[in-house]
């Protein structure tokens, strides 16, 4: 499902959001069935607050500019309910890093952003 225009649209609105929201990604990846991020975040946003902020608005704008998304989804949910947090401290912040980098699902994936190279266009700060 998140392949092609769909996970290249995702990339920019999880950067819009964060950029909203004032959290920087410091890493990402966009498999075909799932998102990893590593993001800094203000310390008043929650983890279950980013996650709404994430899920509920690239949910939103993906439905309503994907016919295929919102055929399939229709009168159901784009992400599943739950989300995993943990935070930076009991494994190394380069731990987090390459683990996200090494996840594979197939074989034309594609890393959707790295901090060491601007992909961004919504001028979201990448780290």
């Amino acid at each position: 499902m998140l392949r092609g225009d769909v996970a290249l649209r995702l990339r920019d609105l999880i950067k819009e959001v964060c950029f909203q929201q004032e959290m920087a990604i410091v890493r990402g990846n966009i498999r075909a069935n799932h998102v990893h991020v590593l993001v800094s975040a203000p310390s008043h946003l929650s983890p279950a607050k980013m996650a709404q902020y994430l899920k509920g608005r690239t949910s939103y704008r993906l439905l309503r500019e994907f016919a295929e998304l919102r055929k399939k989804y229709w009168g159901s949910h784009l992400w599943g309910r739950g989300y995993f947090c943990s935070t930076v401290g009991a494994v190394t912040e380069e731990t987090i890093k390459k683990y996200i980098e090494d996840q594979q699902d197939e074989l034309d994936g594609f890393k959707v952003w790295d901090e060491s190279k601007d992909l961004s266009s919504s001028g979201a700060p990448l780290g």
